[in-house]
């Protein structure tokens, strides 16, 4: 979910920023993008499409999950000379090691949940939260638990949703990336060379 906010918000403000500068919004051209799709497609039949999720078994998430994340490292690694891939890559690689280390699982503690305003009567400590990705598990029980879900987002907006470390990389990485327009840098190549003349 992360990255499809990414997507959107590094879309709007690249485009935005073409418009600022007048040329047109045309970020740099990736490789194998039909990766992301593939790696999409697992992740949106269990914790997004109502019909599949509750129906697939339990035990298949943590594979479900992990595939994907490693499906989309590898479409970072052939794309690796792509601006700002190397954020994003570093944050898929953070929460790919922390949910290998905790049972194929993002960790989430109860006071993230708490903090969320969630109240105890909606997750158990041991279980999966709801549809998620996420098992709620103690700080103590939790393996890296610096790289777990124990970001929130400010009260102030309406939206509640945890986040790690590498969720925030990530975001950065491909806002980062769209934000690298190959017509704005062309223009500034030119203005640049006019001023050492």
């Amino acid at each position: 979910m992360v990255l499809v906010f990414a997507i959107v918000i590094g879309v709007m403000a690249g485009f935005s920023k073409a418009k600022v500068e007048g040329v047109a919004f045309d970020p740099p051209k990736l490789r194998f993008v039909g990766l992301v799709l593939i790696a999409a497609i697992p992740q949106f039949l269990v914790y997004a499409l109502p019909v599949t999720r509750s129906i697939i078994d339990t035990r298949w998430v943590p594979l479900f999950l992990i595939s994907s994340q490693i499906v989309l490292l590898v479409f970072v690694w052939l794309n690796r000379k792509a601006p700002m891939f190397w954020l994003l890559g570093l944050g898929l690689l953070l929460n790919l090691t922390v949910i290998s280390l905790n049972g194929g699982w993002m960790p989430i503690s109860p006071e993230t949940l708490m903090a969320e305003g969630i109240t105890s009567k909606y997750w158990q400590i041991g279980s999966r939260y709801q549809f998620s990705k996420d098992l709620v598990l103690e700080k103590e029980n939790t393996t890296l638990w610096l790289l777990s879900d124990i970001l929130t987002l400010p009260q102030w907006i309406p939206y509640r949703v945890a986040f790690s470390i590498g969720d925030t990389l990530i975001a950065a990485g491909v806002i980062g990336f769209f934000l690298h327009n190959k017509a704005g840098q062309e223009k500034w190549n030119v203005y640049k060379g006019d001023l050492l003349k």
